[in-house]
């Protein structure tokens, strides 16, 4: 989904900001995977050995640094020299990419957003992950493990990374009134027409549902992410009715972060690491997690089943988890660290309170992307929406 690294200049500077304003909102959404079964065949490593010399990752842009985009980012060669382990990385542009990648056996590890994990595992293209051997693990937020998009009947798949809301923003000198609401770019977004901005994505549709999962209560919709054939049609249509008022979509940060510096989008989703930017440009920006909540993503490092070189992958999962490098990354990245031991070791204090590191009340308000899967999770059982699905209808709904 986020195959973008922010410059390490930009996020210096940005840091320093305070922090957004936040909407009520409801709870996420219930856990469910669903109905994913741990597939038979790939275990977890039992022992930790030597490491075999390298190891080769799937990865989004600015997660794994050696110092070649900024000789002061590099949270590679210390790795490399204390393990002997060289790191070898490949760039995933997209989740899609990634799981296909994932497949060719290549590779000993992704760092996997929540819309790829499951199908990672279903496939078996991932092993379950002994945590015992990834000793920082014990220091990682409680909220992120065991979840229905790392773990399976209580196995964890991953190690959890990094977590992040995607946030409403508006150009302040443009939109007058603070909107609180998604439906400011559903709604009423004629008011805008021309100037909404949308995230280009598939899984955008959990976007549409979770408004009308606070608006629309006759529809049932409970997870975001598992919706029938009713509950999908109406996300559907809200979303061909939206596209009559937006400017243009957005998948890359720097294309969104351009539109709104120069007018071209007023009022749409993004992240907060965006908002930090623009602000950082004097650009005069609001942002808010509206009262319906919101969708977000947490992202989980895990192992191939096929994995050519698993002591290393180890090594990294455990090195990219520790408190001064998921502090690194956090803050190349813009994200909040998964190791609470992190927010310690960031270059701006203020890091952890920007991005809600430890504020479990702002990310219950926030439901992770998951793999849409036919098998609900309920008791409608497989009627739900697959992720093809979601595909194709994405394909509809732009035109």
């Amino acid at each position: 989904m986020r195959g973008q690294g922010i410059a390490a200049l930009a996020i210096a500077a940005v840091l320093s900001l305070g922090v957004v304003a936040c909407g009520g909102g409801d709870s996420s959404d219930s856990s469910s995977n669903g109905g994913v079964k741990a597939p038979k065949g790939p275990k977890a490593l039992a022992k930790l050995g030597k490491g075999e010399g390298k190891v080769n990752l799937i990865a989004w842009a600015g997660y794994v640094e050696d110092g070649s985009t900024d000789p002061k980012v590099d949270w590679v060669s210390d790795f490399e020299k204390q393990t002997g382990c060289q790191v070898n990385v490949k760039v995933g542009n997209t989740s899609d990419e990634m799981v296909t990648l994932m497949r060719t056996g290549q590779y000993d590890g992704v760092s996997a957003s929540g819309d790829a994990t499951l199908r990672l595992i279903a496939g078996g293209d991932v092993a379950p992950v002994n945590t015992d051997l990834v000793k920082n693990y014990a220091d990682i937020y409680p909220a992120l493990k065991d979840k229905p998009w790392n773990s399976v009947d209580g196995t964890p798949y991953g190690i959890p990374h990094g977590r992040g809301a995607n946030l409403l923003m508006w150009r302040s000198d443009k939109v007058k009134t603070a909107p609180d609401s998604w439906g400011a770019v559903f709604d009423q977004a004629a008011t805008n027409k021309g100037k909404v901005t949308a995230y280009d994505n598939p899984i955008y549709i959990a976007d549409a549902a979770l408004y009308l999962k606070a608006t629309k209560p006759e529809l049932k919709i409970d997870n975001v992410y598992e919706l029938d054939d009713k509950q999908f049609k109406a996300s559907v249509d809200l979303l061909k009715a939206q596209r009559q008022n937006i400017g243009e979509y957005w998948s890359d940060y720097t294309k969104e972060q351009a539109a709104f510096a120069n007018g071209n989008s007023t009022i749409g989703t993004t992240w907060q690491v965006i908002a930090n930017l623009l602000e950082a440009d004097k650009v005069p920006i609001k942002t808010t997690l509206p009262k319906e909540g919101a969708t977000g993503w947490s992202d989980t490092w895990m192992i191939s089943s096929k994995a050519k070189n698993p002591n290393c992958m180890y090594m990294w999962m455990d090195h990219i988890v520790s408190p001064k490098t998921n502090a690194a990354v956090a803050e190349w990245f813009g994200e909040a660290p998964s190791n609470a031991k992190a927010c310690a070791e960031t270059a701006n204090q203020d890091h952890c309170k920007i991005f809600h590191s430890d504020d479990e009340a702002y990310f219950d308000k926030v439901s992770y992307w998951t793999t849409p899967r036919k098998e609900c999770g309920d008791d409608r059982g497989a009627v739900c929406k697959d992720y093809s699905e979601w595909v194709q209808a994405w394909t509809e709904i732009k035109g």
